[in-house]
């Protein structure tokens, strides 16, 4: 699986059009911010949009319109039952001898069965190799984008809470998952993470929690306060970072990122965090919440990894439980670099 940053074609998303993950309330803040997203990111790759109704694409026509890239962004008559193209979209791979991009299509259930429905969630990643004609291998076990993170080089990136949780593979253990992971993703190392943080219905994933930035690089989510409920499982999983090491060997250098203070919808706390953040053909997309910790985060970033971050005002998509890196699925350029 190539690295996020690796060159790309595009980046695969979908509309927000379940009412319940985004209610009426807030949909047209909610689709404001979808339209500065895919601005951002059609100014150096395609964006591909799910779009399985005609209903819903009028309605992404008319919000998309003007804008200046509005030619490399594409709609696909492609159903889905919720927007989280992370989780639900297709994971692509590079056959290692001969470069060929593949699509590899897991079991995708909405989280351990918590949202139904998914049955079309599920044949996303069915329906896009359809489209790119492009292989599919299918793995036979449940596994969603967001649950990992890969250096590119063999290195991969999860937490025990997910991938060990008894809603997903119960009839797998430890060893089980890591030859899966080996054998479809090439993961020649996992590195094991413990507990996600506070509001997370994914059970843990962890582009919430530590991210890539380079080989041998991370950043890790931290919590100053101690009184917060995040700080005891964001000290733990900080802890193990720096004491692990990756598939070549190297020790990892670990960049701390603040944590927002915590984003409340309609009583309920959030995921917010700026881990969730996407790397696209020219920079980085974060997310804000309209905290004094947002120019931090940025800053953060722009030093480790040199690259121009952008904010991307998330106050109200967080309120669906994720943000920007939950909702896309990058695809890598056809051609092996």
């Amino acid at each position: 699986m190539p690295a996020e940053w690796a060159p790309r074609q595009g980046t695969w998303l979908g509309w927000p059009c379940n009412r319940d993950t985004w209610p009426d309330s807030i949909r047209a803040r909610v689709e404001s911010a979808f339209r500065s997203y895919a601005g951002e990111l059609s100014i150096g790759e395609d964006v591909h949009f799910c779009a399985g109704s005609p209903g819903v694409r009028a309605r992404m026509e008319s919000v998309l319109d003007g804008l200046p890239h509005r030619h490399r962004i594409f709609l696909h008559d492609i159903p889905i039952d919720d927007s989280w193209l992370r989780d639900s979209g297709p994971i692509f791979v590079r056959d290692h001898h001969t470069g060929k991009l593949a699509i590899t299509d897991w079991d995708f259930d909405k989280w351990g069965g918590k949202y139904p429905p998914w049955d079309q969630d599920n044949k996303i990643p069915s329906r896009i190799s359809s489209l790119l004609q492009m292989d599919r291998w299918v793995p036979g076990m449940t596994l969603e984008g967001g649950s990992i993170d890969v250096d590119g080089e063999g290195t991969l990136l999860t937490t025990e809470q997910c991938l060990l949780n008894e809603n997903r593979n119960p009839w797998l253990d430890r060893k089980g998952i890591e030859r899966r992971l080996s054998r479809f993703l090439g993961a020649k190392k996992v590195l094991w993470l413990g507990r996600g943080v506070e509001g997370d219905d994914t059970d843990g994933h962890v582009d919430d929690l530590a991210r890539f930035l380079a080989p041998g690089l991370v950043c890790a989510a931290v919590e100053a306060d101690p009184n917060d409920q995040n700080h005891l499982a964001l000290d733990d999983n900080f802890r193990r970072l720096r004491s692990l090491r990756d598939a070549s060997g190297r020790k990892l250098e670990v960049v701390p990122l603040p944590m927002p203070r915590p984003v409340v919808q309609l009583g309920l706390r959030t995921p917010a965090s700026y881990c969730n953040f996407l790397f696209t053909a020219t920079g980085i997309l974060m997310p804000t919440f309209g905290d004094p910790l947002d120019e931090l985060a940025i800053r953060r970033l722009e030093s480790a990894t040199g690259k121009n971050v952008l904010a991307i005002d998330c106050r109200e998509v967080i309120y669906g439980q994720g943000s920007l890196h939950c909702l896309s699925q990058q695809q890598p350029e056809q051609d092996a670099p």
